[in-house]
């Protein structure tokens, strides 16, 4: 069995990862780089979707540790998954609306703000 705090410690990995990733790719666009210039592209996408796997792998975990899951899902949890699938698909958008990157920067960001606050205070 997986302890709750070996679930914590991935899904704060798979955090680090994506939000480490989507920096390095929105940085690399508003500097005017494109998919086809970007020799980390690879390593970037490939930490990417390791983080996403994390984030759910370690919340799940949590939430089968805590007995959460038993009777549905509560409005928070659902929350954070539309906040991660927003997220996941924010990688796409850099190359494709280079303009948009600066905004991305902030975004991604204040959604990760956002499922942290679900998360800590379960408002529902």
């Amino acid at each position: 069995m997986i302890s709750l705090n070996i679930y914590k410690l991935l899904h704060v990995l798979g955090i680090l990862l994506v939000f480490s990733s989507f920096g390095a790719l929105v940085l690399h666009a508003l500097n005017g780089g494109t998919k086809a210039t970007n020799s980390g592209r690879r390593l970037v996408t490939i930490s990417y979707g390791v983080g996403l796997f994390l984030i759910l792998l370690g919340g799940f975990g949590m939430l089968a540790r805590l007995g959460i899951v038993q009777g549905g899902l509560p409005g928070w949890i659902w929350l954070k998954l539309v906040i991660w699938v927003v997220i996941g698909g924010l990688m796409a958008l850099p190359y494709r609306v280079p303009g948009a990157s600066r905004s991305l920067w902030l975004l991604g960001p204040a959604l990760g703000l956002l499922a942290a606050w679900a998360g800590l205070y379960k408002p529902f």
